[in-house]
């Protein structure tokens, strides 16, 4: 069925980046993400906003890093794998860890910066799903489109991607393997299929052996994504940012 959000969201553009819950809940208008920016306008920048930021109680800075990947930016026919992986929020199409990492940021008030390769991946459901499972088959590194310049300015990352196969996508190791995290903390969300996040938090712990990578990260399922933004809140609430 197709995921459409039947609400009225007021249209803010934010300066930001560009798929289970336990319940299921209708959403209401305080709940819900604003449209950011799209794909190829975040990626001409590595630097995320610095007036968008936010400090936790503690005076930690924050940011939400997320790779998602809508398999259409179309939101009318979609075909059901289309659908699998979208939530479409006042006509705009969002990949499912995209909408999370959105709530995150609504929530926090963190900055946002969207991993991307440098070479777009194909939207077409089977060339991405072959390419995909070829780049984990042979452990392919993407190069990146942009890296964070001013990492070093924050505390604390919201890590998101979506569960491919029992493990990141290949490009969630490109982004790991050349940012240095170490003393941060490190919280985890995913979207997935069934697998939650399957050993990916211990992978995201090997690559970043300095960092606080912490073990009650937050996932849901591709089938109740769009209903979680009630669980999103209450776990930023419990986690204190």
């Amino acid at each position: 069925m197709k995921k459409t959000l039947t609400l009225v969201l007021a249209v803010i553009i934010m300066l930001a980046g560009l798929a289970g819950c336990g319940s299921s809940k209708n959403q209401s208008n305080n709940s819900t993400p604003q449209p950011k920016p799209s794909s190829s306008e975040q990626s001409k920048t590595t630097t995320p906003p610095a007036e968008a930021s936010a400090a936790n109680k503690d005076g930690k800075k924050t940011l939400v890093v997320y790779f998602s990947m809508p398999e259409t930016t179309t939101p009318n026919n979609m075909n059901q794998e289309e659908a699998n992986s979208t939530v479409v929020v006042g006509g705009e199409v969002l990949g499912n860890t995209q909408y999370v990492a959105y709530l995150i940021q609504k929530n926090t008030g963190a900055d946002i910066f969207r991993i991307e390769p440098k070479t777009p991946y194909p939207t077409n459901h089977r060339t991405l799903v072959d390419m995909a499972k070829a780049e984990q088959n042979n452990k392919t590194r993407p190069e990146l489109a942009a890296t964070i310049q001013n990492l070093g300015q924050y505390d604390v990352i919201f890590l998101g991607y979506p569960n491919w196969w029992g493990d990141m996508p290949m490009i969630l190791y490109s982004f790991l393997e050349s940012h240095n995290l170490s003393g941060k903390t490190i919280i985890p969300f995913n979207t997935h299929g069934g697998s939650g996040f399957s050993s990916t938090v211990s992978t995201i712990a090997a690559l970043q052996p300095n960092a606080n990578v912490m073990k009650n990260g937050f996932t849901v399922s591709r089938n109740t994504v769009q209903n979680c933004a009630d669980d999103v809140a209450a776990w930023v609430k419990e986690l204190g940012y």
